[in-house]
């Protein structure tokens, strides 16, 4: 019988896939919403839910550790309720991306993030994002759903 860390990935395989990040976003930007028209932010986001299930994750500590690695920026948990977590990405790559001539969006890192939280707190959630263009900044909220 197979335990659930045989299907998963350790976080340290993050450091050694580091890449500069132009290519991915012209791939993410631009060649998937082609080729999934409108689907596109559904299903980046149920991809990134997918790739967190695929890392071993059991901290916020993993979650902030694992933004940073895959080039999204830093994670900052700033407010923790009952049902709700709020967090907010902040980085150099986040400031290029709001500002880049192309639409951009964060639905990958919400879903990573939903899940992740969901795996960390062992609590359904779901995870909605808010650009915050003014200061370069997006602030996610990760609802408990149960």
């Amino acid at each position: 019988m197979s335990t659930e860390h045989e299907n998963t990935l350790p976080l340290t395989l993050l450091e050694e896939l580091r890449t500069e990040g132009a290519g991915y976003d012209i791939i993410r930007y631009i060649g998937l919403p082609e080729v999934f028209g409108n689907q596109s932010n559904t299903l980046l986001y149920f991809m990134g839910k997918n790739i967190a299930r695929k890392l071993q994750i059991q901290s916020i500590s993993d979650i902030k550790y694992a933004f940073k690695q895959l080039g999204w920026g830093y994670l900052d948990l700033v407010k923790e309720k009952k049902n709700e977590l709020t967090f907010q990405l902040m980085a150099d790559a986040v400031v290029y991306r709001l500002n880049a001539p192309i639409e951009t969006e964060f639905r990958l890192e919400a879903g990573f993030l939903s899940e992740s939280v969901s795996l960390v707190k062992q609590r359904p959630c779901e995870c909605k994002e808010k650009i915050q263009n003014k200061i370069h900044q997006i602030e996610f909220s990760a609802i408990f759903t149960d």
